[in-house]
Formats: C-alpha cells, sequence, structure tokens
C-alpha cells in the first residue's frame, strides 16, 4: 500500500490518529487499556483526534512488523476506512520496525517516544528548553536516518515533524552529528551556569526544595500557592519544562527557594532524560525534594515508580524526600483514611483550595532544619558585627544574651556555614 494523495493535516489542525498497543508476556489488559489511555491524553496533547484504537496480545513483539503481518494488514485496512492519518504505537520502535511499519500502513507512523518529543518541542519556550528538546529528537532520530529515510520522508507535516524539521532530519549523519555536538556543547555551558549559581545559594546558606511528579499532578498549582506566583497551570500535560525558581518565605522567617521542573511520565524517553540532565541536576543538588502525587489517580502506584525512576536515573534518589498527595478533595473519607494508613509519614493537600499547605510548610521547616546545627558564639558586637548579622540573616536565633561587653549567641545555623561561624568565634 502506498503513502495517500493530499495533504498530511485536517483542517482545523487535528490530524486523526490510530492508537496501537500490545499486551505482551505477563502484561493485563488493564495495564495495557491504561497505558493506551495516557497514549490517548498524549496525543491530545500534540493535536490529534483518537479515532481508531487497537490493542493485540501477543506472547512478545515482532521483530520485524511488531504487531505480525497479518494484523498489521487488518490494521491498514481499517486506517483506510477510517481515513487516519497518523498511527502512534504505545511501545518503542526499532528502525527496521518502523521501516516496515510505514511501509504496509502508507501513512504517517510515531511510537510512544516520537510523540512525547513532539509534544515537548511544541511547548518549548526558552532557548535553553529548544536546545534540549532538538539534542534528544536528534539523537533518538539519527540511527533511523538509514537508507532512503522512507519512513521519514512520508512525515509531511503536522505531528511529529516538530524541532529540528524535515529538512535537518534528511541531511546526512555526519552534520547531524556536527549538530548534536554543538548543542551538547551550549548545554554544558547552561549546565556550569546554573552549577555557578547553586554555589552562591549554597554559600548564602539559602535551601532549595524541588517538586518532582507525573505530568499533571499539580506541581505547578502547589508552585503558585506557596509562591504565590502566576506560572501558567492547566489539566494539559507536560506544560512546565523549562524550570521555574522562586523564593519561599517559612513560619519561621527563613527562606527558600522552590523549584518547578518538567513533569515526568512513565518511559520518559532516556534521550530526553539525557538532554535534560542540565535542568534536572536542580533537583539532584536540592536539600529536599517534594513528590507531588495526583491523589485521585487510579494507576497512581505505577505513576509514583516511573517518578522515582528517573529520580535515580538523574542522580537524585539519594536526596531526601516528602510524598505529598494532592488533589485529596477528591477522595472520600474512607480513602484518605486508607492513604494515611498506608503512608503515615506523607502529607494530603489539595493545591487548588489551599487544604493542608500550611502543614506541608511545618513539614519543609523541620526537614529542612535537619541540616542545621545548634552553636553557641561569643562575640564582640562592635568588631564582629558583619558576623552577628550574618547569624541573623542564616541561622535560627534562640537566645540572644550582652554582659560585659561582649554578646553571647545561640542559634542553630546551615552545616555548610558551621566552620565559618565557629572560626568567627575564635
Amino acid at each position: 500500500m502506498g503513502p495517500r494523495a493530499g495533504s498530511d493535516t485536517r483542517v482545523g489542525g487535528h490530524e486523526r490518529a490510530a492508537l496501537v498497543g500490545l499486551i505482551a508476556g505477563r502484561a493485563s489488559r488493564f495495564d495495557a487499556e491504561q497505558s493506551l489511555d495516557e497514549l490517548a491524553g498524549l496525543a491530545l496533547a500534540a493535536g490529534a483526534a483518537v479515532d481508531l484504537r487497537v490493542l493485540q496480545e501477543k506472547a512478545r513483539a515482532d521483530a520485524g512488523t511488531f504487531l505480525g503481518s497479518g494484523k498489521l494488514q487488518e490494521l491498514a485496512v481499517s486506517c483506510a476506512a477510517r481515513d487516519i492519518d497518523l498511527v502512534v504505537f504505545d511501545n518503542e520502535l526499532t528502525p527496521s520496525q518502523l521501516g516496515q511499519i510505514s511501509e504496509v500502513l502508507g501513512r504517517k507512523v510515531l511510537d510512544r517516544t516520537q510523540l512525547i518529543l513532539d509534544i515537548f518541542a511544541a511547548r518549548a519556550r526558552t532557548r535553553e528548553g529548544k536546545l534540549q528538546v532538538e539534542l534528544a529528537q536528534l539523537k533518538y532520530l539519527l540511527p533511523r536516518l538509514v537508507g532512503s529515510g522512507l519512513a521519514l520522508s512520508r512525515l509531511g507535516g503536522g505531528i511529529g515533524t516538530r524541532g529540528p524539521g524535515e529538512t535537518k532530519l534528511e541531511t546526512d549523519r555526519r552534520r547531524i552529528r556536527t549538530r548534536i555536538h554543538a548543542i551538547g556543547e551550549a548545554i554544558e555551558h547552561v549546565r556550569v551556569r546554573r552549577g555557578q549559581l547553586r554555589e552562591r545559594r549554597r554559600k548564602a546558606s539559602i535551601p532549595t526544595v524541588a517538586l518532582v511528579g507525573y505530568t499533571n499532578a499539580g506541581k505547578t498549582t502547589l508552585f503558585n500557592r506557596l509562591t504565590r506566583a502566576n506560572a501558567h497551570a492547566s489539566d494539559a500535560l507536560f506544560v512546565t519544562l523549562d524550570p521555574l525558581m522562586r523564593q519561599v518565605r517559612l513560619p519561621d522567617n527563613r527562606d527558600l527557594l522552590l523549584s518547578d521542573t518538567v513533569g515526568f511520565i512513565d518511559r520518559l524517553p532516556h534521550a530526553l532524560v539525557a538532554a535534560f540532565r542540565a535542568t534536572l541536576e536542580e533537583v539532584a543538588e536540592a536539600d529536599l525534594v517534594l513528590h507531588v502525587i495526583d491523589a485521585s489517580a487510579t494507576d497512581r502506584d505505577r505513576r509514583m515508580t516511573a517518578v522515582r525512576r528517573v529520580l535515580e536515573e538523574v542522580g537524585a534518589a539519594e536526596v531526601p524526600l516528602v510524598d505529598v498527595y494532592n488533589k485529596c478533595d477528591a477522595l472520600s473519607p474512607d480513602e484518605r483514611r486508607r492513604l494515611a494508613e498506608a503512608s503515615p509519614d506523607s502529607l494530603c493537600i489539595s493545591a487548588r483550595d489551599g487544604e493542608g499547605i500550611e502543614a506541608l510548610l511545618e513539614v519543609v521547616t523541620r526537614r529542612v532544619e535537619l541540616d542545621a546545627c545548634r552553636i553557641t558564639l561569643t562575640l564582640d558586637p562592635d568588631l564582629d558585627r558583619e558576623r552577628v548579622g550574618q547569624l541573623y540573616r542564616h541561622g535560627r536565633i534562640l537566645e540572644h544574651v550582652e554582659q560585659d561587653g561582649r554578646v553571647t549567641i545561640v542559634a542553630d545555623v546551615p552545616r555548610r556555614l558551621l566552620g565559618s561561624m565557629e572560626r568567627a568565634a575564635r
């Protein structure tokens, strides 16, 4: 079956999409259906209208056609009958599979990874974000630029073609590698700059708390609630790509920096995690991580596992973490009770309504203070005025006594400032 004549995009900007999933090995139909539901959300986020869903039960994916030649032919007939523009597979396809499937279906074919990359390309706003997405796309597509590049030549316009663009993707591999190298150097500069900013914050003893979570868990809504900011939040997937950082005043009058990061998702493409490493290092270097969880999600445990997997991948698995169940206003009293019994150290909040925010701030205050150490200093108030000011800026003053022209201060100070504070007393 050859390519269809006509445009690849629909009037009104919506392409008609078919979603294809596989129930293989020990996977259950329920899990496969949920995964396909998530894929439908991704397709919607990319601007497609889902018109066909196909789930194939098979012991393992076919090495050549993924579904098997017979099932693939059936899919081709169904796509022709429904005038499908785009077929999205809920798995990562090999270059060989992508080529053979495109040849049989005669229409644009994407896998889950390409769809996620396309959404990121559409949502990136800053130069840094666009560079990171382009790097991920080029690294993913480079091994697929083999031979005639038949599958890519059918892409045309629309979903799956944003970012580097068709012209760049059809250039020779050497030029693409050169582009990858150039982008990598630019992102390395970003990484170095972020490291310098983190070092300044460390010297100023400003704690950093990072929000992480599955996409659409409510991180940005919580970020806005805590920082009184107005960052864009919606029910769409992957709204936040570029990291946000704002100051938060704690109940004990200490300040911290809160960062909002890109949402995670199950099977987040490795190329994307690698490209966003400069951004995600903010999580690995944070003093505390708040894992925001959609308490109302039916597949909550699967999402939590996916987030923890990404945290391990970016080197943030050892950072102190608090589970924060959001959208608890959607739970029944019994569901709340079971959640509290199953996870007694977690918090239950509603970022939208403000429920539980005070308790969250109290927990953050306590957890950030775990990195503090109590010291007693006796200083000359005239000669050590700057040190006294530093204590008041960065520490929590518990006692201040002036006697015989000296001042004795008992304070909880960040452990990383302990050396300089103790030297000040000598």
